[in-house]
């Protein structure tokens, strides 16, 4: 069975679920997953069953380096961990995988910081197949070899639950409380709603741990100055598999999930809401293009124009023929999109594509 290690600095949001999901499906093709974070993070409540590493020292690192000869290691986002592991003595295959980064400015801020070390200390890049991803790759990296397939998505695990139907229809929105997932956005679209439709509520998933105390104060000043106090429900930290249930009853209450980022490598909340039939509003923030078709699998809203998010806002929910075929469609679509087992044949592919350039 070979082996592999996956390097990320915190056990939260996207690149965890990812990191579970694909040491999951690689199982199935004889690939063990490792997991090591440099610190620790609310996202380890939902690792049960993987081996996982937190903040582990140089010496400790080199230990574990000795002790499972990985066949290859991915480090995500963080470019420096490819040097570290290359001084611990590391000779086999490392993959720089491009995911995480947040806004365009951080992204280049990050490849310009460390094209020299990964071009240095990598055999290649690993990323969705996003524009924007793959031509920053291009431009700071373009020695490396470049492997593009879409994360996967467990739908089986990850899918409409039927269950107790809330009593309002429910906005769902769920990101950190940072600039590119644009939380300020969100606030003034449910504000905006509200003073149309009083009967709505509005629940928010988010990782308080990774929020620093003056924007959690900021964003409650905001939501009483909004006058939404009363009507909006903070879900920190829910465990991810709970999530389903929650998606699920945003769905059916007829609600949807409001996404308000700026910029998205891929978009894991995105297609998780879709594959519960909860329908989606969303901005252009490319890499949920992979998911969203307008009217057909979710909706977009010009990010720049108000006016327009809460148009397409309230025809989501008061069209109700276009509401099921959205519904419908999406489940469909990412059914069929994010099939772990095509991830684990890809992913298997791409390592024995090293193996035979390392000879």
């Amino acid at each position: 069975m070979m082996k592999v290690l996956f390097t990320f600095y915190v056990p939260s949001g996207g690149v965890e679920t990812l990191n579970r999901l694909r040491c999951e499906a690689l199982r199935e093709v004889a690939i063990k997953g490792h997991l090591l974070y440099t610190s620790t993070g609310s996202g380890l409540q939902n690792i049960s069953d993987i081996p996982t590493f937190i903040s582990p020292t140089d010496p400790e690192l080199f230990k574990i380096l000795q002790m499972f000869q990985y066949d290859a290691i991915i480090a995500t986002s963080d470019y420096l961990m490819p040097q570290r592991i290359r001084k611990l003595k590391y000779t086999g295959p490392i993959l720089f995988e491009a995911q995480g980064f947040g806004t365009m400015t951080a992204a280049k801020n990050t490849l310009n910081e460390g094209a020299s070390i990964l071009q240095a200390n990598c055999q290649g890049v690993l990323m969705p197949p996003t524009p924007h991803l793959l031509q920053l790759i291009d431009e700071f990296c373009p020695s490396l070899s470049k492997f593009t397939f879409p994360n996967p998505l467990d739908t089986v695990k990850f899918c409409y639950q039927s269950g107790e139907v809330p009593s309002k229809p429910v906005i769902a929105w769920i990101g950190r409380l940072e600039i590119n997932k644009n939380w300020g956005l969100f606030l003034e679209i449910a504000k905006s709603l509200f003073e149309l439709k009083h009967n709505l509520e509005f629940w928010v998933f988010l990782d308080d741990m990774l929020s620093p105390e003056e924007t959690l104060q900021l964003f409650w000043q905001k939501v009483h100055s909004y006058g939404l106090h009363d009507h909006i429900k903070v879900h920190a930290n829910a465990p991810h598999a709970a999530m389903p249930g929650y998606l699920s009853q945003v769905g059916d209450s007829g609600g949807f999930l409001l996404s308000t980022s700026v910029l998205e490598g891929f978009g894991y909340a995105v297609a998780e809401a879709i594959a519960c039939r909860c329908p989606v509003l969303s901005t252009d923030s490319e890499g949920v293009r992979f998911f969203i078709q307008h009217n057909e699998t979710g909706k977009f809203f010009d990010r720049d124009n108000e006016d327009d998010a809460v148009q397409q806002a309230l025809e989501l929910m008061e069209n109700l023929q276009l509401r099921e075929h959205i519904r419908n469609q999406g489940a469909e679509y990412v059914l069929n999109f994010m099939s772990p087992q095509q991830y684990a044949a890809d992913f298997r592919n791409m390592l024995l594509n090293l193996k035979a350039k390392q000879g």
